[in-house]
């Protein structure tokens, strides 16, 4: 982007301007951390910079399949879909190398509707660590599956036996990624030049299944990076045939798939806020507070991390994946893991999430408990030590079973109201429960093969 002017606006006008770019494209995330968008003219966005954008508002009031919610408040029939404002962010900005005539930007929206959007929201919890003289870092890395489908012949299966684009088990393979070499690179490239790159990208164990982790950075980029990374792949993958899969479990052959999120504190002067020398496993008191909120309010908050009907399917033990709200000290078998990094790199891996977060909301929850920990000095339990999975917990530490009892619990929670908003939590329930609620309606083959003939 151009440095001659002070003002992002005065350099976005200039680079279009200087490459005599005629249209943008702009797009905005749902509450399924879905991306919405359209193209606008030179004209129309230029003058979007100063006034704003009306966009309609049913993106914040349909499901993933278009389906209008008949339980929000926010919108619907009875508001009658009006346009919602949104706010172009003009520091956002993107190239999309297979679009060269085109810049993409972000949006966020504003007025009534800020108060449910996922981006405000993890806006607002990051003020509220500035407030408290904390700034925020984090970075995803997520597990996806790739397959040699098509959206056509997927669906023309019935999404049965999708063929992966390798066989077999073969983690970290160098066999696999080097014969597949075109298509790593041509995600790393896509990556760099999009601004969510990567640090490392291997294959995991399964068929098919790459881990991208993404670099660090500020908290609401990395969320912006984390969710860019999940459209586009998708893109790159269907550009060239195939089909990405960002499920929590699309069989239950295999392991889930992992969105961690990997997050730290810094003092707004500069200087690390976990690490401290003279504690046990170096541990800081407020990085031990941030834990206990986190362990704390992770039954209450689990509906914004594991959002979908799937997310639940992966969270059985056994599986890479935590059952209770747990922590330990470099243990990949607990929901949230102490990585002791020094000065420069301690922080919690929240392991909790999958590949199907919304970024925005699973970090919001994340950092907004953690928070919560602090300003409570809530005391975690002690260290898990070995296998989570053949220990005991208490209670108050089971994970809600499923998205309704989630989405139960996170309308219940006051912390919840206190950190998000009453608005934002009685609209993100509203909208699992129908989530859940439609796929009561489903009958599934496991159901007919159960009961068709013997019931």
């Amino acid at each position: 982007m151009p440095n001659t002017a002070s003002d992002p606006k005065d350099s976005i006008k200039q680079l279009l301007a200087e490459r005599g770019i005629e249209h943008v494209k702009i797009g905005v995330f749902d509450g399924d951390g879905i991306l919405r968008g359209k193209y606008l003219s030179r004209d129309k966005f230029l003058g979007s910079l100063d006034k704003g954008l009306g966009f309609c508002d049913v993106v914040l009031g349909w499901d993933s399949n278009d389906q209008l919610f008949d339980n929000v408040k926010f919108t619907g029939w009875h508001t009658a879909y009006p346009d919602a404002p949104i706010r172009v962010l003009p520091e956002t900005y993107r190239e999309i190398p297979y679009e060269p005539r085109t810049l993409f930007f972000l949006c966020e929206f504003a007025g009534r509707a800020e108060a449910v959007c996922p981006r405000a929201t993890l806006r607002r919890v990051l003020k509220r660590a500035a407030d408290m003289g904390y700034g925020v870092s984090a970075a995803a890395e997520f597990e996806f599956f790739v397959f040699d489908e098509t959206p056509d012949s997927v669906r023309a299966k019935g999404y049965r036996d999708p063929k992966p684009i390798t066989p077999g088990f073969f983690g970290y393979s160098v066999l696999r990624s080097s014969v597949h070499a075109e298509l790593y690179h041509e995600l790393l490239d896509l990556a760099r030049t999009m601004r969510f790159p990567i640090e490392g990208l291997h294959t995991e164990t399964g068929p098919g299944v790459l881990e991208a982790a993404l670099c660090y950075c500020e908290a609401l980029e990395a969320a912006d990076r984390a969710a860019l990374f999940k459209t586009f792949t998708k893109v790159l993958a269907e550009r060239r045939g195939l089909m990405a899969t960002f499920m929590a479990k699309w069989s239950n052959k295999y392991p889930g798939q992992s969105g961690h999120l990997h997050i730290s504190l810094q003092k707004s002067g500069g200087g690390t806020v976990f690490h401290d020398p003279t504690k046990p496993n170096d541990i800081s008191d407020a990085m031990r507070w941030f834990i206990g909120g986190q362990q704390a309010l992770m039954p209450e908050l689990l509906s914004m991390v594991a959002a979908t009907v799937n997310s639940y399917s992966r969270l059985v033990p056994g599986f890479w994946a935590p059952t209770s709200a747990t922590w330990g000290i470099e243990n990949r078998t607990t929901a949230l893991r102490v990585i002791r990094g020094g000065p420069s790199s301690q922080r919690v891996e929240y392991r909790i999430a999958a590949a199907d977060i919304n970024p925005y909301l699973a970090l919001a929850a994340a950092i907004g408990s953690g928070l919560w920990g602090i300003e409570h000095r809530i005391e975690p339990d002690a260290p898990i030590v070995a296998n989570a999975y053949d220990q005991e917990h208490p209670p108050q530490r089971r994970l809600p079973g499923t998205l309704h009892e989630a989405a139960e619990r996170l309308r219940s929670s006051s912390a919840a109201r206190q950190l998000f908003g009453d608005d934002f939590v009685d609209h993100h329930a509203a909208t699992r429960q129908w989530e859940e609620r439609e796929f009561r309606k489903a009958i599934t083959d496991w159901e007919l093969a159960r009961y068709f003939e013997i019931i």
